[in-house]
């Protein structure tokens, strides 16, 4: 029964260590960071999809893309709005995108995404 304080004493020092990063990463979560969009982008106002579905999608967006330019040949996509768009990443979204370094680069930074898509396109010439 002596060892009582000892085993309390340990049993909270353990849940300490063992709950450590999810509490000491509670105040030091930091926030997405803010994308600047070309000059471009912001008078067009609208992508080819809405801005959550291609926060959330637009890799699977690509993916898919690249698979039917090149198994089906199929190079135009009709967004939700029933508005068609050329299949391109260089022609169509780094037509408005061209600011790779403060868009894209950005948020792969941030979530610490190693996309592909540059082993075959060539970086897009920065517009604003």
């Amino acid at each position: 029964m002596n060892d009582r304080n000892y085993v309390i004493i340990g049993l909270v020092v353990f849940f300490a260590i063992l709950t450590f990063p999810f509490w000491y990463n509670l105040g030091s979560a930091s926030s997405a960071p803010e994308l600047v969009l070309t000059k471009k982008a912001k008078e067009a106002e609208v992508c080819v999809e809405d801005a959550d579905f291609m926060r959330r999608e637009h890799m699977q967006m690509l993916n898919d893309w690249r698979d039917k330019v090149v198994r089906e040949d199929k190079r135009t996509y009709t967004g939700k709005d029933g508005k068609q768009y050329n299949v391109s990443l260089s022609n169509t979204c780094m037509d408005c995108h061209s600011n790779k370094a403060d868009f894209c680069d950005k948020c792969h930074n941030y979530t610490a995404a190693n996309p592909y898509c540059w082993d075959c396109h060539t970086y897009p010439e920065v517009t604003q």
